[in-house]
């Protein structure tokens, strides 16, 4: 099975077998990121068992052992969340941009808020998916976002190479992406 966290290996800028100082020194600052998380969610809950209760529970569980405000479901993001699983799942593809831009899915779902979206692909439990965005820095950083208020969570099953696709869309006003707060 292969399982994949979009943009983590770019972002941190690795290549396979180049071990310069900054790789050295960003892989350790990783580690220590990831050695800081207080709380991963137990359990193995499949795609037939996720729930509303169960989702808003694991990912507020994980805000609030971070020293995060829980956060509230917002049906227009689980529906944009859900729309993009389902494209993915019927695409095979992970990606960002199938079936067009964040913005643009959002508002589709009746959201016009600030967005910030997380994605997962072959975790084949709602906890594995938490987990391997706590252990990526990007992804951490949305979910663990004070700026956030609100979330929705959706996952499908389809094909491709990692045929369980995961999509987490949070968001929350302008007004507190404003400079200076």
């Amino acid at each position: 099975m292969t399982v994949r966290m979009t943009g983590f290996a770019r972002s941190a800028g690795l290549r396979t077998g180049v071990f310069s100082r900054r790789n050295f020194i960003g892989l350790g600052l990783g580690a220590l990121v990831s050695g800081c998380a207080s709380y991963v969610p137990d359990g193995r809950t499949t795609l037939p068992q996720l729930s509303r209760e169960t989702i808003i529970a694991k990912i507020n569980r994980v805000r609030t052992d971070n020293g995060r405000k829980p956060l509230s479901y917002n049906g227009a993001l689980a529906r944009a969340a859900r729309t993009h699983a389902n494209l993915m799942a019927a695409r095979g593809e992970l990606s960002h941009t199938v079936g067009g831009t964040l913005r643009e899915r959002v508002n589709a779902a009746g959201y016009f808020g600030a967005v910030g979206e997380n994605l997962a692909g072959g975790q084949r439990t709602l906890e594995g998916a938490i987990q391997g965005w706590m252990e990526s820095a990007g992804h951490r950083s949305t979910l663990l976002s004070p700026r956030f208020t609100e979330f929705g969570l959706a996952a499908a099953s389809g094909g491709g190479e990692y045929t369980t696709y995961w999509a987490l869309i949070m968001g929350g006003t302008f007004e507190a992406w404003k400079v200076g707060r």
